[in-house]
C-alpha cells in the first residue's frame, strides 16, 4: 500500500463498478472522492454512499466531472487534494459503450462520446493524477480494462473494444515510462459485470442477439457486488508496478465454461429479483 493510500479518487464512480469500488473503499475506512457527469448524479450517489463513509468515520465527497475535458479533470484533482489533502490512489474507471450499429451507419456522436469518454478520459485520467502524484512524491495509478483489451471482438462492440484495446497499449507505455518513479501504475480487469452499462446492451441489440449473449454472460459475468471487494483489496495489497489485477482469469473462465455443463446460472432472474424487492 502507497502512502496515502488512504485517499482514493474514482471517475465514472457514480454507478456499477465504480460506485460499488467506492463502498468497498469507503467499509475499509478509506476517505473517498467520487465523480460523475452530473451534479445530480453525484448527489444521489453521495446519499447512497453516506451511511458507509459515517459507519467508518470516512471522508466522502463527490465532484461532476466530464473526463473528455481535461480542464475538468484537472478540477476533480484540485478538489480531491482541497478534501483530502493529498491523493494516495487513482482509478480511472469512466466508460461508454456504443449502440450496435455496424460500423457504416453508427452515428458520429457515437464515436466521439465513446472515445471522449474511454480514452481520452482515460489519458487525461493520468497524466493530471501523474502529475500530482510526482509532485506529492508518491501515489499508485490503475486504469480499467473491458472487453476488447486483448483484441478479442464481438459484432458490434468495435468502437468499445478499440478504445479499451488503446488503453491496454497506453497503460504499458505509461508503465514503461515511469519504471522506478515515485508512482504504481497498473490496470485492472473485472471481466464481466452486470452494471447498468452491460445491460444498457439489451436495448440495443435484437432479442436473438441478447438471447447469445446472455448466455454467455450467465457463464462468465458476475455482480458488482462480487467483484469489486476482490478489487479493492488487492489494489490495497499491491506493491507491484506494472501489476493486472484480475477478477476472471484465462483459468477462472475455463473452469466456469466446463462447470457450466453441470450446473447453470441465471444473474438476470437475480437481479429482476432484487429490483422487485427495491
Amino acid at each position: 500500500m502507497t502512502a496515502d493510500a488512504r485517499n482514493v479518487v474514482i471517475t465514472g464512480s457514480t454507478r456499477g463498478i465504480g460506485k460499488g469500488m467506492a463502498r468497498e473503499f469507503l467499509n475499509r475506512g478509506h476517505n473517498v472522492v467520487i465523480s460523475g457527469r452530473t451534479q445530480d448524479s453525484v448527489d444521489a450517489a453521495l446519499a447512497d454512499l453516506k451511511d458507509a463513509a459515517e459507519a467508518k468515520g470516512a471522508r466522502l465527497a463527490g465532484v461532476p466531472c466530464d473526463v473528455s475535458e481535461i480542464t475538468q479533470v484537472q478540477s476533480l484533482w484540485d478538489k480531491a487534494v482541497e478534501h483530502l489533502g493529498s491523493v494516495g490512489i487513482w482509478i480511472n474507471n469512466a466508460g461508454r459503450t456504443n449502440s450496435l450499429h455496424k460500423i457504416a451507419t453508427l452515428p458520429a456522436e457515437e464515436f466521439s462520446g465513446v472515445v471522449g469518454t474511454n480514452l481520452l478520459g482515460t489519458m487525461y485520467g493520468c497524466q493530471v493524477a501523474l502529475r500530482g502524484m510526482q509532485a506529492q512524491g508518491h501515489g499508485a495509478l490503475y486504469n480499467f480494462e473491458g472487453f476488447g483489451s486483448n483484441g478479442m471482438q464481438a459484432p458490434g462492440n468495435h468502437i468499445y473494444g478499440t478504445t479499451k484495446y488503446a488503453i491496454t497499449y497506453f497503460t504499458k507505455a505509461l508503465i514503461n515510462e515511469t519504471k522506478g518513479g515515485p508512482v504504481l501504475v497498473g490496470y485492472m480487469s473485472p471481466g464481466m459485470v452486470t452494471t447498468d452499462l452491460l445491460l444498457k446492451g439489451k436495448d440495443k441489440m435484437p432479442p436473438q442477439v441478447w438471447e447469445k449473449r446472455k448466455k454467455v454472460f450467465n457463464i462468465l459475468a458476475d455482480h458488482v457486488e462480487t467483484v469489486t471487494p476482490f478489487l479493492v483489496e488487492r489494489v490495497l495489497a499491491n506493491t507491484e508496478h506494472g501489476a493486472r489485477l484480475a477478477w476472471l482469469t484465462r483459468k477462472k473462465s475455463m473452469w466456469r465454461f466446463f462447470k457450466s455443463r453441470f450446473s447453470k446460472r441465471d444473474l438476470f432472474a437475480e437481479l429482476d429479483a432484487k429490483a422487485a424487492q427495491a
